[in-house]
C-alpha cells in the first residue's frame, strides 16, 4: 500500500503503537516497522538468520529501566510502499490517516526520568583518573566509563524532523528513530558501528572501532596521525573480536584494516571483518557472534566482565539502550539482519522537555581525563550539533 513515512508516523503517534524508522549507511531509502503489540517480543536476543522479522532494540545490559525486545513487523514500510504482515495490519493501514482535524501528537506516559547521575568535567575526570588507576595496577587491560549530559528541547523540536536532519548530516551513518511508548523510550541516533551484519546468508560482517580525534579544518582522513594509545585501543577491540571468533573454533575470515574513516566531523580508525557463509558452513555465525561480541570492548572494556562490573560501581547511572545495540532482523528478507551499537545518539523526554546524550572513551594506561573529557565534548556533538 502507497503510504509516506510521514504519515506513518503520525498514525503510530496517534495510535500508541510502538515504531522503528531508519536509514542505513550510504543509502538514500528510509525503512520503517510497525508494531501492533504493545509491547512487542521482550527479553529474546534476536535470531539474524531466522525467525521473527522486526526492529531489535536492546540496551547495554538488561536492568529494571531497560528490557530488549523485538518490534514484529506487522507493517514493513520499505521506502515507498508498506507492506502488511496480517489482515489485521492492512485493516491498520486502511484506516491509518482516520484521526480528528485538530490532532495533536500524545506524549509518552511520562515515567521516563533522566539518568541518576549527570556527570559534570571533574566527575567525569575523577571517573577516567580511576579508571586508568585500576589499569596501571593490572586490574583491566582497558575500560570505557561513559557520561550522560541533559540540553533543553528546542521548541519546535518534532522527531521525525530531528532524524530527517541526521540522515542528511551523516550520510555514513546508520541512522535511527525508536518510539516505544509502553516503556517511554524515543531515541534518536546516528551510529557509525556495525555490531553484527548477516547479508542474506551469504556473508557476515562486523567492524572494529575504536581511536577518536576531531577531523582539522583543511585536512583529509588520511592526513590523521595517531597516537600510540589510539592505536593500542582500536588494537585491543581487534583482538576481542578474533578472541571470539577463536572461541567458535573459526580461523577463516577476512581482516581488513585499520584504517581512517570519517563519521561526522570525527575520525575513527576501522577495521572490518567479514566470513563468507558461502564456503564457511556456519548457518548461525550471526546470531553466535552476537551473544559473544555484545557489550563489545569498544564499549565496556577488557576483561569484559571485569570492565562491566568496574563501570558498575564508577559511572553512577544506568546507561539503559546507550551502547546497547539496535537494527532490522530479517529485514527486508529472512536471513538479513543489520545491527549497530548504539552510540553517538540520545534520548527524548518529551514531557520534561529534555534531550539526555551520551558519550564515552576508551582508557589505556596513557590516557589523560583532560582529553577523555573532550572526546566525549566531541562526540556529544554529532547529534546535538545537528538537532539541538
Amino acid at each position: 500500500m502507497r503510504v509516506t513515512l510521514t504519515e506513518l508516523w503520525e498514525a503510530t503517534r496517534f495510535r500508541h503503537h510502538p515504531v522503528a524508522i531508519w536509514r542505513r549507511p550510504l543509502a538514500t531509502a528510509m525503512e520503517a516497522v510497525v508494531s501492533l503489540s504493545s509491547y512487542g517480543l521482550t527479553g529474546a536476543a534476536p535470531n539474524l538468520e531466522s525467525g521473527p522479522a522486526g526492529f531489535a532494540f536492546s540496551p547495554f545490559q538488561d536492568s529494571d529501566r531497560a528490557n530488549a525486545f523485538l518490534l514484529p513487523a506487522d507493517i514493513y514500510f520499505d521506502g515507498t510502499a508498506a507492506h502488511p504482515a496480517t489482515e489485521e495490519a492492512a485493516a491498520w493501514l486502511a484506516t491509518h490517516s482516520e484521526r480528528p482535524a485538530n490532532f495533536t501528537p500524545p506524549l509518552p506516559y511520562q515515567r521516563a526520568a533522566p539518568p541518576a547521575r549527570l556527570a559534570d568535567e571533574a566527575a567525569y575526570r575523577a571517573t577516567v583518573a580511576a579508571g586508568v588507576a585500576a589499569i596501571q595496577r593490572g586490574a583491566l587491560r582497558k575500560v570505557v566509563p561513559s557520561r550522560a549530559t541533559a540540553r533543553p528541547l528546542p521548541t519546535d523540536f518534532e522527531p521525525l524532523t530531528a532524524f530527517h536532519q541526521l540522515c542528511v548530516a551523516h550520510p555514513r551513518a546508520f541512522v535511527s528513530l525508536v518510539w516505544h511508548p509502553a516503556y517511554d523510550q524515543l531515541w534518536l541516533g546516528a551510529s557509525p558501528e556495525v555490531l553484527a551484519e548477516v547479508d542474506g546468508g551469504h556473508t557476515f560482517r562486523t567492524v572494529s572501532l575504536a581511536g577518536t580525534q576531531a577531523l582539522a579544518p583543511g585536512t583529509r582522513p588520511d592526513d590523521a596521525r595517531w597516537s600510540h594509545k589510539e592505536l593500542e585501543e582500536q588494537a585491543n577491540v581487534t583482538r576481542y573480536i578474533i578472541e571470539c571468533f577463536k572461541k567458535l573454533r573459526l580461523r577463516e575470515y577476512h581482516e581488513t584494516g585499520p584504517r581512517t574513516v570519517q563519521a561526522g566531523h570525527l575520525l575513527h580508525l576501522r577495521t572490518d571483518f567479514s566470513v563468507d557463509l558461502r564456503t564457511v558452513p556456519f548457518p548461525t555465525l550471526g546470531t553466535d557472534m552476537l551473544r559473544l561480541l555484545h557489550p563489545t570492548s569498544a564499549v565496556a572494556g577488557m576483561p569484559r566482565q571485569a570492565a562491566t562490573d568496574w563501570l558498575a560501581a564508577h559511572e553512577g547511572y544506568d546507561r539503559t539502550y546507550y551502547s546497547g545495540f539496535l537494527g532490522p532482523v530479517n529485514l527486508p528478507a529472512p536471513g538479513t539482519s543489520a545491527l549497530y551499537v548504539n552510540l553517538r545518539c540520545m534520548q527524548v523526554l518529551e514531557a520534561a522537555r529534555q534531550a539526555v546524550l551520551y558519550a564515552g572513551a576508551g582508557l589505556t594506561a596513557e590516557s589523560d581525563p583532560a582529553r577523555e573529557w573532550a572526546e566525549t565534548e566531541q562526540k556529544l556533538r554529532v547529534v546535538a550539533d545537528v538537532v539541538l
